[in-house]
């Protein structure tokens, strides 16, 4: 008989888990308490809980950790893990330091099916998807690990961020409940506004995000017309510039904040010029040959490039993306130059590769692609 793995519940699929095995509502909240808020991984553990159920759970159900292959710690303080799912996949997950914030980068996928140019998960092709426990185990983890190493009993993270390896709207079924977990009050009580879901722009499931739990949006952009788009983040081809900022203007209604946040890489020669910089602000107004429609009230994170073997593309200088960022400002566009951390340990954005046993044949697509796709896009003007 298969165990059940109770990191796989939200609180609702624990009271029906319960419910079936006789016992009331309150048993799922103290037993959700206990994993979540205190770490718990034994049943004997759990001191308020009857005996008599303490002794039945072990015959159906565990709690089941990911089993830590690898540990690295940042001169900045940043921590990665490289997690083993199994099938010889691993996923790797960051914990970022701030002073006034913790935060938790987490994986939703082994690899990732998009592939992004100037992505090292996506270099290595796609596996799986993750469970709702895996999703979970790794923010269950980092949480009460932190704790200890930090010697406290208050919570250490409190901002997860859907950024790490694979494209999270891809593997919805698992994704929902496992945000239901990070917000609940019995579970790590996290805000809606302190846990973000970066997608690369898959419209539908953005659309049942907004219904069906509303947490802060980043969508990975990259690009300002849907030529250069299509280089960059292949998705682009099925849900072009047009799609993906209406589904934006759908989102912003049921968001916990009164923006959207746009990633934009910075690719030396590839779409880092002053006219990009104006294609974007077109974009984000409405008013580009690729979308017109409502504005949308957004906030960009440049995003300098973590080069990695094989990627074909270079970071764009200094000074050229803070002139990149002078140009979004001076328009009253908020935008920020993200401070890149953990990259002495390949943990910063876009460097997360973990191990994936690939299902693509990624390696050969990828190397077709940079074969023929060797110069930068031509900028493509309104009205041409």
């Amino acid at each position: 008989m298969t165990t059940a793995n109770l990191l796989d519940f939200d609180l609702a699929g624990l009271a029906a888990f319960c419910e079936r095995l006789g016992e009331k509502r309150f048993r799922a909240v103290q037993l959700f308490r206990w994993i979540h808020q205190k770490g718990a991984a034994r049943f004997d553990d759990m001191t308020d809980l009857a005996r008599s159920l303490r002794e039945k759970l072990p015959a159906v159900c565990e709690i089941r950790p990911l089993k830590v292959m690898a540990q690295q710690e940042s001169t900045d303080g940043t921590i990665k893990w490289l997690f083993d799912v199994g099938d010889g996949n691993a996923v790797e997950a960051v914990f970022i330091p701030e002073d006034d914030r913790g935060t938790l980068c987490v994986s939703s996928q082994a690899g990732c099916a998009v592939g992004c140019r100037f992505c090292s998960t996506g270099h290595q092709g796609f596996s799986r998807n993750l469970s709702t426990g895996e999703i979970v185990a790794q923010l269950w983890f980092a949480e009460h690990f932190l704790r200890k190493h930090l010697k406290t009993s208050e919570r250490v993270i409190s901002n997860v961020v859907m950024m790490g390896m694979g494209e999270p709207l891809q593997n919805y079924s698992a994704l929902v409940p496992a945000l239901k977990v990070m917000l609940d009050d019995h579970g790590y009580g996290l805000s809606r506004r302190r846990v973000t879901v970066s997608t690369s722009g898959v419209v539908p499931m953005m659309d049942r995000l907004a219904q069906d739990v509303p947490v802060a949006l980043a969508v990975s952009l990259h690009a300002p017309n849907d030529t250069l788009r299509d280089n960059l983040v292949p998705l682009n081809r099925k849900y072009p510039l047009a799609e993906l900022m209406a589904a934006c203007v759908r989102y912003l209604p049921a968001a916990p904040r009164d923006f959207i946040t746009f990633e934009y890489c910075m690719l030396d020669g590839v779409n880092d010029q002053p006219e990009h910089a104006q294609q974007l602000l077109a974009l984000i107004r409405g008013q580009s040959a690729f979308y017109s429609g409502p504005s949308v009230p957004c906030k960009i994170n440049l995003i300098p490039f973590n080069p990695f073997p094989d990627s074909g593309l270079r970071c764009s200088p200094r000074p050229v993306v803070l002139a990149f960022a002078e140009v979004l400002n001076a328009a009253g566009v908020v935008t920020t130059v993200r401070k890149t951390r953990g990259d002495d340990i390949d943990a910063a954005c876009g460097q997360l590769a973990g191990d994936v046993l690939d299902r693509t044949n990624a390696a050969q697509r990828m190397a077709q692609r940079r074969t023929t796709e060797t110069r930068p896009v031509q900028v493509v003007r309104r009205g041409a």
